[in-house]
């Protein structure tokens, strides 16, 4: 999350994703279509030239210079009543032929004053009916590249692009949100009405990827006032402040700069160890660490004994190791942290067992 604001940008305000099209292109578009029933209008009083009568030529004929200015004064509504039908069959096509290409003439001439007076409104309805369908969602603060990339990680495991919100002052982030189709609002995430505005009250997850520790820690106090429930993910770059945002509110923090020291020194001891982390760590592609329910059939076990790599048990909301005596036997309510291949759904039970029921605790079975 940089400290560049958009000039353009209002601060707080709801940005929703739209279709981008080029300005010329549009502008092309509607002279085309002018020209195209000016010209069909044309030829239309041209062939049917003999209905008509011009009220200033002596033999009343009409020609097909008569025949364009006709159209020009008969589109624009001007009217000078100097050529007109006559015929009845020429007053049936202007009456059900030519008026309706009047219209849709008026309708283009004026249609980008009236498209630019009534997007505004448009786009209020737009935002009123998102903020009406908005909960239980989630909020990212910064959109840079840790926030792009757990965005990718949330849309890869199921989580609907239409439920996730992005908070960043930074018009290079504003766009690159917009282009992952993503809402976007723009301010300093740090104000209270930002993050109204991004409905943090009935969020129920905030991931803060903010550029600066202290960012990130007036982020999650103020959050945490507004929403006491929501899981709050926060990443800072220095282990130091770990315990300070923490204290702030954070239900999780992650040190990016100490996991790539990490990961860089394991990689230069030992390349294949650092391959392998950086496989659990890349989605998609060789093995993934994932969290699931307890099958019913997997009650009682031993962790290791289960088809999957166990590496944890979450017990009563704490992380055990697969190895530590309190959860040598599996009990009802237990989540499972293991390592599988990719292929497999890392949130659904494994393939063979997707008939058995979760094992939870209000499961009198």
């Amino acid at each position: 999350m940089g400290d560049t604001v958009d000039a353009k940008s209002v601060p707080g305000h709801v940005q929703l994703p739209v279709i981008a099209r080029s300005p010329w292109w549009e502008l092309s578009r509607r002279l085309l279509l002018v020209l195209g029933i000016l010209v069909v209008t044309i030829v239309i009083v041209f062939v049917d030239r003999h209905g008509y009568r011009d009220n200033t030529d002596p033999d009343g004929k009409v020609g097909f210079i008569d025949s364009i200015y006709y159209t020009t004064v008969t589109l624009s509504t001007t009217g000078y009543g100097d050529i007109a039908p006559y015929a009845a069959h020429s007053r049936l096509i202007n009456a059900f032929v030519i008026t309706p290409l009047r219209i849709a003439f008026l309708v283009l001439l004026i249609g980008t004053t009236l498209e630019v007076l009534a997007s505004q409104g448009r786009e209020r309805i737009r935002v009123t009916r998102w903020r009406n369908k908005m909960d239980k969602h989630v909020v990212v603060i910064g959109y840079g590249t840790k926030g792009r990339s757990a965005v990718g990680t949330l849309v890869s495991n199921g989580v609907s692009r239409d439920s996730i919100v992005v908070v960043d002052p930074n018009a290079g982030a504003l766009s690159d949100a917009h282009t992952d189709g993503l809402a976007v609002v723009t301010g300093d995430a740090t104000r209270r009405e930002v993050l109204r505005r991004a409905g943090v009250e009935k969020a129920k997850q905030v991931i803060i990827t903010t550029a600066r520790d202290d960012t990130s820690v007036l982020a999650t106090l103020t959050v945490r006032q507004l929403n006491p429930t929501a899981y709050i993910v926060a990443a800072v770059r220095e282990q130091d402040n770990v315990s300070l945002v923490r204290q702030s509110g954070a239900d999780s923090v992650i040190t990016s700069s100490d996991a790539v020291g990490r990961l860089l020194g394991l990689s230069s001891m030992s390349p294949t160890l650092g391959q392998v982390m950086e496989d659990l760590l890349t989605y998609g592609d060789g093995l993934e660490v994932a969290e699931r329910d307890l099958l019913v059939n997997e009650v009682g076990k031993a962790p290791q004994s289960l088809p999957d790599q166990v590496i944890a048990v979450v017990r009563d909301e704490k992380v055990y190791r697969y190895f530590d005596p309190t959860v040598t036997q599996l009990a009802r309510g237990d989540r499972l942290v293991v390592v599988r291949p990719a292929r497999e759904l890392p949130w659904a039970p494994r393939p063979g067992t997707h008939d058995e029921a979760p094992a939870d605790e209000d499961d009198n079975a």
